[in-house]
């Protein structure tokens, strides 16, 4: 039985919550304010988190940021509920660290896909991506150019674990869009411009020039080391 842990506030939603998810056959445990939020998660060692961000004496955000600096607890998904509903709410808590971002009033059963989505991504087989001199591993959420560590956000490291598990294939900013950030998400295409950038600052040699993250023109882009030794 999959346990869930939910941080919210809210007792009607708390109980509303509760009821559904149990009847899902999930194990939900709680509390309804943020402090000892992070303790219980230690405690409890859940298989998700469900965090509302404003809570009456937490900042959901800080809670999310020491969660995902425990080592026990940094792979555990983390769904926020929140009413902050702007481009850059939603740009933010991905950036910290959350797995997706359900903006309230939500359909409960909408909240459940999301929450199995979620479970169907743990079961599947993590295997470290090696290619270009890079090496990321999906389970340790660490990215290494020839060895070194680097530093990536929550959303460079989607982005590119999706570009290269998906060598030579050429995607459009939509689709980039829609695999990292979702489907229900409310920003711009240029978005993905902009990280990618930052993706080459941080792994190519010579971001003007890149020889791993490719444009291609009108239309998006694609993970293509391969062109590197072949002087392309």
């Amino acid at each position: 039985m999959k346990k869930i842990l939910l941080i919210e506030d809210d007792a009607d939603l708390f109980s509303l919550l509760k009821y559904n998810l149990e009847k899902e056959g999930f194990s939900l445990t709680g509390l309804q304010t943020g402090k000892g939020a992070l303790e219980l998660c230690r405690q409890v060692r859940p298989d998700l988190i469900l965090l509302d961000i404003m809570l009456p004496d937490s900042d959901g955000l800080d809670i999310c940021k020491g969660i995902r600096k425990d080592p026990d607890l940094a792979s555990t998904p983390i769904i926020f509920l929140t009413a902050r509903a702007s481009e850059t709410d939603r740009i933010v808590g991905l950036e910290i660290g959350a797995n997706d971002y359900v903006v309230k009033p939500f359909f409960v059963r909408e909240l459940v896909a999301r929450i199995k989505l979620q479970f169907r991504n743990q079961n599947a087989p993590a295997r470290v991506l090696e290619s270009g001199g890079l090496e990321l591993d999906p389970s340790s959420r660490q990215v290494r150019l020839g060895g070194t560590p680097l530093q990536l956000t929550a959303t460079e490291f989607r982005l590119l674990e999706f570009l290269m598990s998906r060598p030579g294939v050429v995607f459009s900013r939509e689709q980039l869009l829609n695999a990292v950030w979702g489907q229900d998400r409310a920003i711009t295409d240029r978005a993905v411009d902009v990280y990618v950038l930052r993706l080459r600052q941080k792994i190519e040699s010579d971001p003007g020039s890149p020889i791993l993250i490719h444009s291609v023109r009108g239309f998006g882009y694609t993970f293509e080391p391969r062109r590197a030794m072949a002087g392309v």
